[in-house]
């Protein structure tokens, strides 16, 4: 597990290499990023879903 000062130690790192105009474009870059990600989550959650319904359904009509 990453503690705070092992966070606070990488963001000076990348703050000396990347340099300050860098950072914001680099933040904005990850939320959306995670964004993405999590709406793709939930696009798979849904499909998930929508097949164990059907699943079930076709189940309920063999019997």
């Amino acid at each position: 597990m990453v503690g705070m000062s092992e966070i606070l130690v990488i963001g000076a790192v990348v703050l000396v290499i990347f340099g300050g105009a860098a950072i914001p474009k680099f933040a904005k870059s990850l939320g959306k990023a995670k964004s993405e990600f999590e709406k793709g989550v939930k696009e798979g959650q849904e499909e998930l879903k929508k097949e164990e319904g059907k699943e079930k359904k076709d189940e309920g009509e063999k019997k």
